[in-house]
């Protein structure tokens, strides 16, 4: 984790750091648009906070440096508490320094703390009068803040009246999530805006706008409450509850907290619980549906706090923990259009490289060409990127304020850009006319693949061999072939030959899940594939299926049902050639579902296939080498094995996982699921487990 802060050599570049950062907060808290990403504020902060640390006579009045919002919002309607900023850490050894001091300070250990998501948003503070909302603030600069209660109406999670008729100010985050900041930037473009840069300028734009001819909505979280100055009982004892029951209070009187999301507050008691739990909630940032940078640690009881006190800017018993940056500003470069094997035409954005997550990102997704229009994209944009885990970077949208009119339009192509071909414009995916005639040998390739057909010896050189001589014109071709028509390939002697055709001969007996996965249907890839394969048993009834029917396998929504559907339509002749090809058309240990109407076989069999297994309802994650009978198996051969079994395979470790099978080097996994309680089996304890259902082979 980075702790990494500008470097200012001189006081001529402390200056006109000062000045830079005062620019950008200015423009944050005033409409929501800054020049600086987060992350790039925080290392120019760092680094002016380190400058007057050498030179405390050199500080100059517009420094951010112990201000609340770095100086730069306003408002008018005071606060009756201040309303604080939080000082961060960046490693797991500074939040034990700063614990240690915390605990000096206050001259005892500290037996409770509260640990909780910094959600990525803005910090205001909602006022009730006898249970009805009268004011919303933002937190301004600590002491004042702005009256945005116009706003309050389109903020999800803030009730216009509480469940009891208390008078208090209840403190929290408003923030977009992934779904209303997708929905705020559609309505936004629809109405000639420019789209948001990223969900937080998206809130902060929002909750201070009037009189829009449009309105998007926003989500709060509370993370506090206090009592007001007229406050009678019960609000008054707010002030001498542990921060836990506040929040527990603060939700029973109706109010939105993050208690029901993955991320949750809870309450540990040592510094090594609180550091597992900023582990846990670190890798599931990347599948919250909200932002967040970070994770909130706060002493509990209320009389720590006291003891512990505020500081001018910070609380001194609350730290935030801030995770590596997911945002980063960076220029779109140009645009690339890549043709996949199916004939999907798809964009990808060249990027001025840029570190984000701990990694350097020089490509990201676009999507489509219909999502550049929507963003307004343009080639010498600075783009806000965004990345998550191992999601891969997309582009949020244009920092569309730091344009200099040199900017110039993405060309989309008017051809194919890999056979020429006209291109299908009617979905918001082009694809090209020819399909995966276009890019033959990368589907035939695909299909032959070890995860698909398995047909060894069968590389890229050697498709591209057999499509130029003419021999095949699909995959299902390779089962045709005759050993006098290889040998008269270039580099294809008798014993090459014979073991190519033996390979190919064996492809014939492989399940129907690898055969569905090596016709490449859009949507389905392997994982996809096998549940398919499993739910209907045999290809007939695959082929059969209509969108309703195949809504019933795990997975699969209403849009891709469809898409499968008119897939296979157009795969029919394909199919067909293979099936006269003698390839196998049935999944083993696989039985079809009951016609509509009848009664489900209820005997053993129908129960392993319906998920009864050994491994039924649990979900699997497998890593490191495996030993023993499972020596041999491929990842992707683990994982059909697991879901013969009744399971579910998964490639991440998280909550939801109910077994890791660790073979030698586990590592990371290993560690993660021990810290979240996840039970381990080793290779040979798992295949006792499955037992029967071990490859006869194995």
């Amino acid at each position: 984790m980075t702790n990494s802060a500008v470097v200012l050599a001189d006081h001529a570049s402390y200056a006109a750091a000062v000045e830079e950062a005062a620019q950008a907060a200015a423009a944050y808290y005033a409409t929501g648009e800054s020049t600086l990403d987060d992350d790039a504020y925080d290392r120019l902060a760092r680094g002016i906070a380190a400058y007057e640390r050498e030179h405390p006579q050199e500080v100059l009045p517009a420094s951010p440096t112990g201000k609340v919002a770095g100086g730069a919002a306003v408002g008018d309607v005071p606060h009756t508490v201040p309303m604080l900023s939080l000082d961060n850490v960046f490693s797991a050894e500074q939040f034990a320094t700063w614990t240690a001091s915390l605990e000096r300070r206050i001259g005892r250990p500290v037996t409770a703390w509260s640990v909780e998501p910094k959600l990525d948003g803005l910090a205001v503070a909602a006022r009730y009068r006898e249970g009805r909302l009268e004011r919303l603030i933002t937190r301004g600069d600590g002491t004042a803040g702005e009256d945005v209660t116009h706003a309050a109406g389109t903020v999800v999670g803030l009730p216009a009246e509480l469940a009891e008729p208390l008078t208090l100010e209840i403190r929290g985050e408003i923030l977009m999530t992934t779904e209303q900041f997708e929905q705020a930037n559609t309505v936004r473009t629809e109405h000639g805006g420019a789209p948001f840069a990223n969900a937080r300028n998206g809130a902060a734009g929002t909750l201070r706008a009037k009189d829009r001819a449009y309105t998007v909505e926003m989500t709060f979280f509370a993370y506090g409450a206090l009592p007001l100055p007229e406050s009678g009982e019960p609000a008054a004892a707010l002030a001498g509850l542990p921060h836990s029951q506040v929040l527990a209070r603060v939700a029973d009187l109706g109010v939105h907290t993050a208690a029901a999301t993955d991320v949750a507050p809870r309450t540990a008691a040592t510094v090594e619980e609180v550091q597992a739990r900023i582990e846990e909630i670190g890798a599931l940032r990347a599948s919250l549906p909200f932002g967040i940078d970070g994770i909130v640690i706060k002493a509990d009881l209320a009389a720590d706090q006291r003891d512990a006190g505020n500081g001018s800017r910070a609380p001194r018993w609350a730290i935030a923990y801030k995770l590596p940056a997911v945002e980063k500003v960076t220029r779109l470069l140009g645009v690339e259009w890549n043709v996949g094997r199916t004939g999907i035409i798809a964009p990808r954005a060249v990027l001025e490289p840029v570190e984000i997550d701990g990694s350097t990102v020089g490509y990201a997704t676009l999507h489509n060409p219909a999502d550049i229009t929507r963003r307004d994209l343009r080639i010498g944009d600075h783009v806000m990127v965004y990345k998550a885990g191992d999601i891969i970077p997309r582009i949020e949208a244009p920092v569309a304020h730091l344009r200099t009119g040199d900017e110039q339009p993405v060309v989309f192509p008017e051809a194919c850009p890999q056979c020429g071909s006209e291109i299908d414009t009617s979905e918001q995916r082009w694809r090209c006319v020819r399909g995966r005639d276009c890019r033959l040998v990368a589907s035939i390739s695909y299909a032959a693949g070890r995860d698909q057909l398995d047909i060894e010896g069968l590389g890229t050189t050697r498709v591209v061999q057999l499509v130029e001589s003419g021999l095949v014109a699909d995959f299902a071709d390779l089962f045709t072939l005759e050993r006098e028509q290889l040998l008269t390939l270039d580099r294809m002697g008798e014993t090459s030959t014979d073991n190519l055709l033996a390979a190919i001969d064996a492809a014939r007996t492989q399940p129907l899940s690898r055969v569905f996965c090596a016709l490449g249907v859009r949507g389905t890839g392997r994982s996809m594939s096998r549940r398919i394969a499993r739910h209907f048993a045999e290809m007939d009834r695959i082929r059969a299926a209509d969108a309703e029917e195949l809504q019933q396998v795990d997975g699969i929504g209403k849009e891709k049902a469809a898409s499968v559907v008119a897939e296979l339509a157009d795969l029919a002749p394909l199919i067909e050639k293979l099936v006269a090809a003698g390839l196998t058309m049935t999944e083993p240990g696989a039985t079809p579902p009951p016609p509509p109407g009848e009664a489900a076989d209820t005997g053993e069999d129908a129960a392993d296939a319906a998920g009864g297994g050994p491994l039924a309802g649990m979900t699997v994650v497998v890593t490191g080498a495996m030993t023993g009978a499972l020596e041999k198996l491929s990842r992707n051969q683990m994982n059909e094995l697991i879901e013969r079994a009744g399971g579910k395979s998964s490639s991440s470790v998280s909550k939801r996982t109910t077994l890791l099978v660790a073979g030698e080097k586990a590592g990371s996994k290993r560690t993660k699921a021990e810290d979240l309680g996840v039970r381990i089996a080793d290779p040979e304890e798992f295949a006792e487990l499955i037992g029967d259902y071990l490859p006869v082979d194995a």
